[in-house]
């Protein structure tokens, strides 16, 4: 499932980098000026934005197994369309479909949560998360190379095949999450977010061609002030929000937004410094004269280590907490892009610079759903995600205007062509090393693991971490889930709900039947199981709160119930 489920997060961000090969070609190729042409980008950026809550929301309500299939379908008639056009607004309407597939990631990481035991989930969650940058990396490479051999719409044709065998794979290996979070869709709450959003990312991506101080900009960044602001005063008032913005107030949430957003901004400037830099023609003094495919293969280690962190991410996790893997990454990245203002005069000083830099920003977005999911409840998992990935997206966003603002106000004029200057990457570098100081300094403010706070059991097997979780639960049930007949049934999966019937807890049955369940808390409860070939079962049960662990022995029916 893990495999299958990371390569559904690549498929997803290979739509963010697709086109960067050919962006200075797309206003020639689609007959438009080169201020429309841009739409081509910012749709696939807009749309990306506003449907990754909304689609972490749906998934928590109506099945994220569900909803992660949807967006891919979404996306695989998107990539069609634009395969089967060269017209500006078909073209616009293609890759705003493709954008909607970005809820992948936070629906993935909800699967994940749901479904995986807690051994596994810390370097699941890791690869998933990396899977953003992963995807962004080696489609650098992939699609220079179509896009210099072939005609751009194959990049569209690959992308539809990829996204059907992601389609075809989650059918066949995913399972769906039993967990269902209780309410209906906050309609009136996805509207104002998606507008405000818009609103909001709008001059952000377009800021540098209406001019940064015009009527446009500011208008629209005043409208997404009012809006958001009408918006989040609606959502505390809603019963079962789109967001829950108490949550989203709490200190390990906040904070770790905040930070996802300087993430964002320090993973996208290497994107965008280190290509021009390499295709650069060494008449300029500074530039490598690398051709396209070249530049892309000297990039693609940072997603290649961003890959291959993620298992070490696991074992820092597991020992220090995800705080301090968030805050280690950080420091790489700022070593990274320091030393990277120094090594831009060969081509493999890039490559020394993109494997630091994946180093740093594996660990840090592989840090980033686990401080979320351990400060969210679990029906929440996919809406809290959907917006750690968006504040990421804004963090894209930003730096793509940021740094494009930067490079266009520091270029020279040769010919009446406009050339990036070396003064302006390295301006460039020291902005995204400011962004890493300041993500650095919001990850200081994040809670730390509390000295009752046991770090993830490493056993060899499964069964073995359900019996070691059997043995260490003090507070909380644990049991043995049997058959009619006495005999033990592995792999049910126990739900604990409170009495507000909230998901408190889940876990999978050992091959002896043993499972263990914590409580936040004294109070009644129940505890659910099913299986399959059994009915399933739900048992009152009530714990003091105290450190002792209450026995309860879980006998299912045994009648065979059809799903």
């Amino acid at each position: 499932m893990v495999p299958v489920l990371a390569f559904a997060g690549i498929v997803v961000a290979v739509m963010q980098t697709l086109l960067v090969p050919v962006i200075k070609d797309l206003p020639q190729l689609l007959d438009t000026a080169p201020s429309d042409a841009t739409w081509v980008l910012t749709s696939t950026l807009l749309s990306g934005a506003v449907a990754t809550p909304i689609m972490g929301r749906l998934g928590d309500l109506y099945g994220k197994r569900r909803m992660l299939i949807t967006s891919l379908s979404v996306m695989v008639v998107g990539a069609l369309v634009s395969a089967f056009t060269s017209d500006l607004l078909l073209m616009i309407a293609g890759r705003t479909l493709q954008g909607f597939a970005m809820g992948a990631i936070p629906l993935g990481i909800g699967l994940m949560r749901d479904m995986l035991p807690r051994e596994k989930l810390g370097s699941a969650m890791a690869l998933m998360s990396s899977s953003i940058g992963v995807g962004g990396g080696l489609a650098l490479p992939a699609a220079a190379l179509v896009a210099q051999h072939s005609d751009w719409h194959a990049l569209f044709y690959g992308a539809a095949g990829l996204g059907v065998l992601a389609i075809a794979l989650t059918l066949l290996v995913v399972p769906e999450s039993p967990m269902r979070a209780e309410g209906s869709f906050d309609l009136p709450g996805a509207l104002g977010l998606s507008t405000g959003l818009v609103l909001f990312l709008l001059p952000i991506t377009k800021g540098s061609d209406w001019g940064w101080t015009s009527g446009t900009t500011l208008g629209l960044f005043g409208a997404a002030a009012v809006v958001l602001l009408l918006w989040g005063v609606m959502e505390l008032r809603v019963k079962a929000p789109l967001v829950d913005l108490r949550t989203t107030a709490r200190p390990a949430v906040l904070f770790t937004n905040l930070a996802s957003i300087m993430v964002g901004v320090s993973f996208y400037v290497v994107s965008l410094v280190l290509p021009q830099l390499l295709q650069l023609p060494k008449s300029t003094g500074y530039g490598l004269g690398q051709s396209m495919v070249v530049a892309g293969l000297l990039v693609a280690p940072l997603g290649l280590t961003m890959m291959f962190t993620a298992p070490v991410y696991a074992r820092l996790s597991a020992k220090y907490g995800p705080k301090v893997t968030l805050i280690l990454g950080l420091l790489i990245i700022a070593i990274g892009y320091g030393a990277g203002l120094g090594l831009m005069s060969a081509p493999w000083q890039s490559l020394v610079i993109s494997v630091l830099l994946g180093a740093g920003i594996g660990l840090a977005y592989s840090s980033l759903p686990a401080l979320i999911v351990g400060a969210v409840p679990a029906s929440e998992t996919g809406a809290a995600n959907g917006l750690n990935t968006l504040m990421r997206s804004i963090g894209t966003s930003v730096s793509s205007a940021v740094i494009g603002m930067v490079l266009a106000n520091t270029a020279d004029n040769v010919g009446g062509v406009e050339i990036p200057t070396m003064h302006g990457f390295r301006l460039s570098f020291l902005i995204a090393t400011g962004a890493v100081a300041v993500g650095l300094l919001l990850a200081l403010f994040l809670p730390g693991r509390r000295p009752s706070d046991k770090p993830q059991l490493r056993a060899s097997s499964e069964e073995d971490a359900n019996l070691e979780r059997a043995e260490q639960v003090l507070r909380g049930f644990r049991g043995r889930v049997l058959a009619a007949d006495g005999t033990p049934v592995a792999r049910a999966k126990v739900t604990l709900i409170d009495r507000r019937g909230r998901q408190a807890g889940a876990t999978l049955s050992a091959e002896d039947g043993a499972y263990a369940l914590a409580v936040p808390a004294g109070g009644s409860y129940v505890v659910a199981a099913r299986a399959t070939g059994h009915a399933p079962l739900a048992s009152s049960a009530t714990h003091t709160g105290d450190e002792r662990p209450v026995d309860l022995d879980l006998s299912l029916p045994g009648e065979t119930v059809s799903v």
